[in-house]
């Protein structure tokens, strides 16, 4: 059973207003994994005929060619044609154009940089069949939605190809607190502000991870079952996530996001960890990981202008990371063996996340501020 849909209703209202248009549109979604970029995208397209299509995870073994197999089995199902052949980008893409010609329709190609980045002929077998099929149906909402954003922002926004084509870029980032108050349903009211925020302390505003908790169950017991149990969600969501995304080089991304889990630090001090030369392959590396969604760089700024100077350091702003390499990892034999049942060093956890999950939420905090301060 799906779970009520929370939040986003600027990003909702952004979407729908495509349909005001008098041509085809052609968006991208883009935020770390489990922020809602598919569910965002199947809330929009409800009221609506509407299709989904995902690439295959990028695990040993998968082929170009699997991906291209995989979409034409989808594209039988979905459209209850004869399979196709899976040759060639451009037939797949044409056979689908000619399911959606006329009306009000959406089009989802979820995980898209899983789907073409192994085929070089990918993206320009969408490009072309976009400009000779898809926009011709002035009612066509074609939604390219992704994890990695560093390729799309590479392969599809800044790439000539696609220049002039894209009607809306949305970057997804974690739900604002009043939102995430929404996930205890009929308990919200009931249960302490204390307790909700320690849930957030470890989940942050990722919409996947907070639709698990039970609402009726202290914060405690929810992230022990979901934390510290090898069964929990959130025990192996780490390697899900690097593995995912990074594929060979996650070894590389989880030592950098590892030092950063003790503090900010400048780029010198990542060179330092990872025992290379200045290099601009490690700023490659740190520019995934803040599109990606899970590291912020904070640049400092001079007191008398108030602008940003050069200077700046990278900090890990996702709560669940820094909490799993904090908490889980250093006991994960023990919670393999046996479980935990009491949460290890909870109070100073507690310090650690409460730094993020501020700065996450500073501007919303700051109106609250300045309300009260107004009040006195």
């Amino acid at each position: 059973m799906e779970h009520t849909f929370i939040g986003r209703k600027r990003e909702l209202q952004m979407l729908s207003e495509l349909f005001k248009k008098k041509s085809a549109s052609l968006v991208v979604i883009r935020g770390r994994r489990r922020i809602g970029k598919s569910r965002l995208a199947q809330e929009f397209a409800q009221k609506t005929p509407h299709y989904v299509f995902s690439g295959l995870p990028p695990t040993r073994g998968i082929s170009a060619a699997d991906q291209k197999e995989e979409f034409a089995r989808q594209l039988q199902r979905e459209m209850k044609i004869p399979l196709p052949r899976a040759d060639d980008w451009g037939d797949l893409f044409w056979h689908l154009s000619q399911q959606t010609q006329k009306g009000k329709i959406v089009l989802v190609l979820d995980e898209i940089s899983w789907m073409g980045s192994k085929d070089p002929t990918f993206l320009g077998k969408l490009k072309t069949s976009w400009d000779l099929y898809f926009k011709n149906n002035p009612q066509l909402v074609l939604i390219l939605c992704g994890s990695i954003s560093s390729w799309i922002e590479e392969n599809i926004l800044s790439s000539t190809g696609f220049m002039g084509r894209i009607s809306l870029d949305i970057v997804l980032k974690e739900l604002p607190l009043y939102e995430c108050n929404e996930f205890w349903n009929a308990e919200q009211n009931r249960v302490s502000a204390f307790d909700k925020l320690k849930v957030l302390f470890v989940m942050g505003g990722v919409p996947r991870y907070l639709e698990e908790i039970l609402p009726n169950q202290s914060a405690e017991t929810n992230i022990q079952k979901l934390c510290f149990r090898k069964e929990g969600f959130l025990f192996s969501e780490f390697e899900r996530i690097f593995s995912d995304l990074f594929s060979t080089r996650s070894a590389t991304y989880k030592t950098i996001v590892e030092r950063l889990a003790d503090g900010p630090c400048e780029l010198k001090d990542v060179y330092t960890t990872l025992k290379v030369e200045k290099n601009n392959l490690v700023s490659e590396y740190m520019e995934d990981l803040v599109t990606a969604g899970f590291v912020s760089r904070d640049f400092t700024w001079h007191l008398k202008t108030g602008l940003d100077s050069k200077l700046s350091h990278y900090r890990l702003k996702d709560n669940y990371l820094r909490f799993y390499l904090k908490y889980i990892e250093p006991n994960k034999k023990k919670i393999e063996k046996q479980g935990l049942k009491l949460l290890p060093q909870w109070q100073s956890a507690m310090g650690l996340q409460f730094e993020n999950l501020v700065l996450s939420n500073r501007k919303v905090v700051q109106k609250s501020l300045v309300s009260i301060l107004l009040k006195l």
